[in-house]
């Protein structure tokens, strides 16, 4: 079962299901996914079924939809200061050498690992414990609230300071905390992490500076457990041609933790289990086109792609036309 959020011509927002990539089945009485699942937790019942028995007969044209620009990003909140964009990094096989490649240490032993190849052996070693056991905690990253979650469709913009504007496309678990404090795993989706490579290249401590920044995901989010191996695609098109494309390898199989070693690490924090709120976590890649010497530009399209996930995620470049001003703080 995929799901999608969009406006109507009017402007009001319903949730529909994706019946055969060209339709859409409103859920009635729903016009969003984060009260249909805190609905469906109340009720201690599946999302699933709950969206089966709300199902609108009449077809919606969902090609008509994305052309105009009208779907949302497929899980929201009212409050954005109430949505956490995060992150996992160096938890895909092949991941490390492409980040060890960047943080590479000018005066290295020969036989020294770098910071980053640590913390993939930690993942290697750890990062699968039994179910029930808490396994070590992969690396963690801060993106935004969300106000940096750009539509499918919408375009992600480069600040005036940023040195890079790079795709990363990766595997998003989207998450909202029930009333009692319960995380209530929703689905997953296929995003766009998008990150200043140049900056994090400069020094690994510029990590958290180099992901604060736009990101996107869906169109549709795959409600349940996503398919232990996920093979996909990412491309980068310029002037309506294809400038690079890759395949992209994501899910369990390709990964040096689990899923729900990850989410523990990030839910074990207090701060993280807010009733209400929502979060949105990005899973990670391997495949970067920076790694592959492309340089991106402002008008770039994104595409991110993966069989089982339903219509592609499309994002265009926008590189900000402001000035780089210094930040006055007013004494009070």
């Amino acid at each position: 079962m995929r799901l999608v959020q969009y406006l109507t011509p009017e402007g009001v927002r319903r949730v529909g299901l994706v019946v055969d990539g060209k339709s859409l089945r409103v859920v009635a009485k729903a016009d969003s996914v984060r009260e249909l699942s805190l609905e469906a937790g109340r009720a201690g019942r599946s999302l699933a079924e709950l969206v089966k028995e709300r199902l609108d007969d009449t077809p919606v044209d969902y090609a008509a939809i994305a052309d105009e620009g009208r779907l949302l990003p497929p899980l929201d909140h009212p409050d954005p200061a109430h949505c956490f964009v995060t992150g996992t990094g160096l938890d895909h096989l092949g991941s490390a050498q492409a980040r060890d490649a960047m943080h590479a240490k000018l005066a290295a032993e020969a036989d020294s690992l770098t910071d980053s190849m640590k913390m993939f052996q930690l993942g290697l070693e750890g990062g699968k414990p039994a179910p029930g056991q808490v396994g070590v905690q992969p690396e963690w990253f801060y993106k935004g609230d969300g106000s940096v979650v750009a539509g499918p469709g919408g375009e992600l913009l480069s600040p005036p300071w940023a040195l890079d504007g790079g795709e990363e496309p990766e595997l998003v678990g989207l998450y909202v905390i029930g009333d009692d404090g319960q995380v209530l795993r929703v689905g997953f989706a296929l995003g766009n992490e998008f990150s200043d490579h140049v900056l994090e290249r400069q020094n690994y401590l510029y990590l958290a500076h180099s992901k604060l920044r736009a990101c996107s995901f869906g169109p549709e989010l795959l409600v349940g457990t996503p398919p232990a191996a996920i093979e996909g695609t990412s491309r980068i098109l310029r002037n309506g041609q294809e400038l690079w494309t890759a395949p992209f390898l994501t899910g369990e199989a390709n990964m040096t933790h689990t899923l729900a070693n990850i989410e523990h690490h990030h839910f074990k924090y207090p701060i993280f289990r807010r009733p209400g709120d929502v979060h949105c976590h990005y899973f990670g890649t391997a495949t970067l086109s920076f790694a592959a010497g492309i340089t991106t530009q402002d008008g770039d399209i994104f595409e991110i792609s993966a069989p089982g996930f339903g219509r592609p995620l499309q994002n265009r470049l926008a590189v900000s036309r402001e000035a780089d001003r210094l930040v006055t703080i007013r004494t009070l």
